[in-house]
């Protein structure tokens, strides 16, 4: 059987991770050996902080929703907003409710106002 040289493979594989290694500071940058166990660990940290991205937009959601609710009624929360709304039978996410808070704060205050109204009724 003839001889497999894998000097073209190896290389090809060393250069894909030094490629994804682009822009790590010192060694782990163009050492194989550092770069790889950095691109696995930065492999490992990317598949959670997408996750938590989704965690912390709602958050973040959340919180301007908050400022918009207590700016239209000074008397309301977030959580008996979110109440108010459930019992008017709004189905309107949290990433929209915020952008209405941002953008179209007469939209919003309706919406508010809605929710008290269904609050005050139930």
């Amino acid at each position: 059987m003839a001889r497999v040289k894998r000097g073209v493979t190896a290389h090809a594989k060393h250069k894909k991770v030094l490629k994804a290694a682009k822009g790590f500071y010192g060694r782990r940058k163009n050492t194989i050996r550092t770069a790889k166990a950095a691109v696995e660990k930065s492999m490992i940290y990317a598949y959670r902080d997408r996750k938590n991205k989704k965690r912390s937009f709602r958050a973040l959601w959340i919180q301007r929703i908050n400022a918009g609710v207590r700016q239209v009624a000074a008397d309301m929360t977030y959580s008996r907003f979110i109440d108010g709304l459930n019992k008017a039978g709004i189905e309107v996410d949290r990433k929209v409710l915020s952008d209405l808070a941002i953008t179209a704060p007469d939209a919003f205050a309706a919406l508010v106002a809605k929710a008290q109204a269904a609050l005050t009724a139930a």
